[in-house]
This record gives structure tokens, sequence and C-alpha cells, in this order.
């Protein structure tokens, strides 16, 4: 059963609050977060991404940058932007994107519970991402992304948070940049806690990762390197736990280098054997499952997959599947899309203006759109102990870096 636990938050005074939250360190490249961090001295960018603060010749993954957003993170805390809670609590954080609300609870949740599966995954990490986290995390003492936990809902959870929600006034409330409204409540009450962190352990057997692979497998990491001087603290991890009944999950697209060798015409012929290939006047946004969108050379095509191209098993039957059994790995030699250089991945909150874009400017030769993967769907992968192609699932809309953190030593 889940163990989760209430937690002495690093966060913002609440003059600070709407400034200081980010975007998450990893929808950002360097130069998309030096602009958007530009004159705002409070960005807690400046700790998830403190090389803008760097010269542009240094990594983005020397040691200078984690010992620099160790840095930056002190400097907050002596300049009284950010502050530690006086007890541990839970937090309520409600997200409005487009009208639609979805609330989660803040916690931090057990390590021993991700290495046993009690958490469970549906994707393996990319090494190098990984490394990233785990400097980050053991420079720094602190675990500033959030992993996004999915739960089959649990009435008498949902009724705690809805009440606390009504009954109280909440710490943070503001809509960022991008129109995304941000609430925060702090849930302070030791019975109301006890209640819930019992309901956890006795309702909840499994919760899954929706979002933070490396975020949670860099904790653990952390942990292990920790050894004998491993803290209390760094048994647990940052986590927001939403019922399953409030997630959108969107789409998660690809973009690839070049053809392997292939002029376009060879390509599509290629396809044909496995897909139904439509040209399209019109950007393509699948709107079925099996319906695969590509971009090349100017031009939209529907890739509509033939029943001969894909099994029936949960993984199998998956758009992400189907696309690198028939096409990256056959046509691309593209074996691994954890590793392969060629291979980029692009969330479908960017939109299919942003895969046109990739390939117009030359960088990339060809792009694909693909169908969301559902929640049931990455239930029922993680269940059967089976992995999705790395990034299958985009989870919108994202929470903020820097309303809670979660200070580890």
């Amino acid at each position: 059963m889940s163990k989760i636990n209430p937690f002495k938050a690093l966060r913002p005074a609440q003059q600070f609050a709407k400034n200081l939250a980010s975007r998450p360190y990893d929808v950002l490249n360097r130069e998309e977060a030096k602009a958007e961090a530009e004159g705002n001295a409070v960005s807690f960018l400046h700790i998830t991404k403190s090389e803008i603060d760097l010269p542009e010749e240094e990594d983005i993954h020397s040691a200078h940058v984690y010992e620099k957003a160790k840095e930056n993170l002190q400097a907050f805390i002596d300049n009284h932007i950010l502050f530690s809670e006086e007890k541990p609590c839970y937090y309520i954080y409600q997200l409005i994107m487009n009208g639609k609300s979805q609330t989660g609870l803040v916690a931090v949740s057990s390590v021993d519970d991700y290495e046993n599966d009690i958490i469970k995954k549906h994707e393996f990490t990319r090494p190098e991402k990984e490394k990233d986290r785990i400097n980050h995390i053991a420079t720094t003492g602190a675990q500033t992304g959030n992993v996004f936990l999915a739960y089959r809902n649990v009435a008498e959870v949902d009724e705690i948070i809805n009440n606390w929600k009504d009954q109280h006034a909440p710490t943070y409330d503001f809509i960022a940049e991008d129109t995304i409204s941000h609430t925060i409540w702090v849930v302070n009450d030791t019975q109301t806690m006890e209640r819930i962190s019992q309901l956890f352990e006795q309702q909840v057997p499994n919760t899954y990762i929706a979002d933070g692979h490396h975020r949670a497998a860099s904790a653990a990491k952390v942990r292990q390197q920790l050894g004998d001087k491993k803290t209390e603290e760094a048994n647990w991890f940052l986590t927001t736990l939403f019922p399953a009944n409030e997630l959108q999950i969107l789409d998660y697209n690809r973009v690839v280098k070049d053809l392997n060798g292939l002029n376009a015409a060879t390509f599509l012929n290629e396809l044909d054997g496995k897909f139904i290939v439509e040209k399209s006047e019109f950007p393509v946004k699948p709107k079925r499952l099996h319906d695969i969108g590509m971009y090349l050379k100017g031009s939209w095509y529907c890739l509509i997959a033939k029943e001969s191209s894909y099994s029936n098993d949960p993984i199998g039957v998956l758009d992400v599947s189907i696309l690198q059994e028939n096409v990256f790995a056959p046509l691309l030699n593209i074996l691994d899309q954890r590793t392969d250089k060629r291979v980029d991945f692009v969330g479908g909150i960017r939109g299919v203006k942003e895969l046109e874009k990739r390939v117009n400017s030359g960088e990339m030769e060809v792009a694909f759109s693909l169908f969301p993967v559902s929640i049931e769907q990455l239930f029922d992968i993680a269940d059967s102990g089976n992995v999705m192609p790395p990034k299958s699932t985009w989870f919108e809309p994202k929470l903020r870096d820097g309303l809670l953190t979660h200070l580890i030593f």
C-alpha cells in the first residue's frame, strides 16, 4: 500500500509567488529559460536552470552549473524570498487550463515504495537526463522538480480535499503568463493530515508515475549515493498525487533528423506495406487510435495503420509502438528512442505548428503526430509490469517549479 507523508516545504513568501514560480526545467532549453527569466531576479529558473546565469560557453552539465544552483538557492533563502514551513504539512494544488480544473495533493512519497514497485513506472529513463537531476539534487540538497503521480480515486480523499478547499482561503492564487491558474492551500491540521495518510496506506495499493520518471529515479539514486550520510528526508521524494478522473493526457510527438539515407519518394513507398498513406491539405492531428500524422518535405500525410502492422497486446496496440516497429526500427534504424540522438520529442501542448517549424527550419527532416494514450492504458501497462516506449505521454497543465520544494539536507 502507498506511503505518503506531509513535509516542511521550502516555499516563497506570498508576494513573490507569481514571479518566482517557473515552468518545469525539462520543458525549456537554455535559450528559452534565459528569455523567460530575463528581468526577473526571483524566477526559480535561476535555480533549476542556473546555466542562464553563467557564460554561454559553459557546458550545461558542468559542476559549475550545479554549484551555481546551490548558490542561488541559498541566496533566495538568505534574502527571505523562500522560507521553510514550521511544521510538516500537506498541500492542495489546483490548476485550471481552458476552463478545466484538476486538483492534486502535494506530499512526499516513499523511496522504498518506488524501489519496491508500489509506485508503478511505465517507461524507462534516459541516462543523461537522470544524471543531470542526480547532480542537481546531490549538490543543492533540494528536490525542486515535482513527480506527477496518478491513483485510482478514493471517495473520502476527494471529499477531504474538496471540503478543505471550500472552508479555507488559499495561500497562493495567481494566473501565470500562459493563462493557467495556480492555487495552493496549506493543509496543516494534524487530524486531517493523519487521516489522509491512513487512507492512502489503506485504500491506495499503488500510485503511478504520470510525469517525472527521471526525477523519481534520481531521488532514489541520490539516497543510495548518500549511503551512511543519508538523512530521513532522503527516504522521501516530492510528489503531487492526482486522482485519475481529473487527468488529461496529451499527445507526445516525434521529430527525426534524417531518413537514414532514403529519399522522400522511397520512404513513402516503403510505408505502403504497413499503412494506408493519404496526403492531406491540412495539418494532421490524429482523432483516433492508429492514425498517425506525418510532415515531410512541406506536406502532411495521414498514415492509417493496417491491422497486420500491430498486435493487440497492451504495448503493441499503442501508436508509439506501431511507429517504432514499422517505421523507426526497420526504415530509419532508430532502435532505441531513449538514446538515439536523431530523434527528439515534442509535447502536444506545442501543437502541430511546432512540428512544422522543426522540419521547415532544416533541423529535422520528418515529424510524426500521435493520438494520446489514455490513463487506463497507462494503468494497464504499468500493472502488467511492462513499459511503454519512451515519451509516450504528455500531461498538461504542468505544475510550476519553486512553489513547493523538498529539502533532503
